[in-house]
C-alpha cells in the first residue's frame, strides 16, 4: 500500500510537471497533502507547505528533500506534533499568532529552526524580547472593595500569573471545594470581580456564586490576595481608609513590584 500510494503521487507530480492546462497547474497549486508529525495528521494544502522556498516543508513536498512514508502513505516528520499546529497556523496566517500563556517559546523557536522557517524564527525573537522587556517593567497589583454587592471586591495586575496563582488559591482555601475557578468572577487575565454579596447574621459578608455556592468570606479573600502579594515580592505603596487598623478593612490596596 505505501508503494502504491507513493507511486501515485510522483504520477500527479510528473503530471503537474508537464501539463500546460491551466485548471490542472492550478489543482497542482492546491492540492491537499496530509503529514505524520510525531504521530499526529495534519491536512493542509501544497500552496501553504510551500509558501517559504528553501524550508524543510518546501523541500518535502517537492521532492528536494527525502522523508520517510508512514503505513498510511503519509510523510513522516519526527517533531513535536503538538506544537506543529503553530508552525502550520504562520505558514497559513502569515504571522505568529500564540494563545494566552503559552510558555514554550524555546521549543517552538528550536521548530522554527528545524523546518528552516527564518521568518518564524526571527518573530520568536522579537517575542522573547518584548517578554523580557514586559519582565523588567514595574508590576502594580491593585485590590479594591467597594462596599456594595453590585462592585464588591476587584483585584487588578497587569501580571497575569499573578491573577492565575490567585485563582488558584482561591479554590484551595474555598469552604464550598471549588472544582474551578467561578467564571463569573473572572473578567479578563488581568482583572477578578467579586460580586453577589450579603450579609451574614453576625454581619460579615460572603461571597456567593449565583447559585447561592458558598465560597469564604470577604476578609479571607482579601487576606490570601495580600499574603500571596508578600510571598510574590509585592510591596505595599499605598492603603486607603484603613480605619479600623487592620490592612484587610482598607478600601483599596496598591502593590508595586
Amino acid at each position: 500500500m505505501e508503494r502504491k500510494i507513493h507511486r501515485k503521487d510522483k504520477e500527479w507530480e510528473d503530471k503537474c510537471n508537464n501539463t500546460e492546462d491551466s485548471e490542472t497547474s492550478m489543482n497542482c497549486k492546491t492540492s491537499l497533502i496530509t503529514l505524520n508529525v510525531g504521530g499526529y495528521l495534519y491536512i493542509t494544502q501544497k500552496q501553504t507547505l510551500t509558501k517559504y522556498p528553501d524550508s524543510f516543508l518546501e523541500g518535502v513536498v517537492n521532492g528536494k528533500i527525502h522523508s520517510p512514508i508512514d503505513a498510511d502513505g503519509h510523510y513522516f516528520i519526527d517533531r513535536d506534533g503538538l506544537l506543529f499546529r503553530h508552525i502550520l497556523n504562520f505558514l497559513r496566517n502569515g504571522e505568529l499568532l500564540l494563545p494566552e500563556g503559552f510558555r514554550e517559546n524555546q521549543l517552538l523557536a528550536q521548530e522554527a529552526d528545524f523546518f528552516q522557517l527564518k521568518a518564524l524564527a526571527d518573530a520568536m525573537k522579537a517575542r522573547w524580547e518584548k517578554e523580557q522587556q514586559a519582565a523588567r517593567e514595574t508590576t502594580f497589583l491593585e485590590i479594591t472593595d467597594n462596599h456594595d454587592r453590585s462592585q464588591g471586591l476587584r483585584i487588578f495586575c497587569n501580571a497575569p500569573d499573578f491573577i492565575t496563582k490567585i485563582k488558584s488559591r482561591i479554590i484551595l482555601v474555598s469552604k464550598s471545594r471549588l472544582d474551578g475557578f467561578p467564571e463569573e468572577f473572572s473578567i479578563s487575565s488581568n482583572v477578578i470581580q467579586f460580586k453577589y454579596l450579603i450579609k451574614s447574621e453576625n454581619g460579615t459578608r460572603l461571597v456567593l456564586k449565583e447559585d447561592n455556592t458558598f465560597i469564604c468570606t470577604l476578609e479571607t479573600l482579601k487576606f490570601e490576595a495580600i499574603m500571596m502579594a508578600l510571598k510574590c515580592g509585592f510591596r505595599l505603596l499605598t492603603s486607603l481608609d484603613c480605619s479600623k487598623g487592620s490592612i484587610v478593612h482598607s478600601d483599596a490596596l496598591h502593590f508595586i513590584k
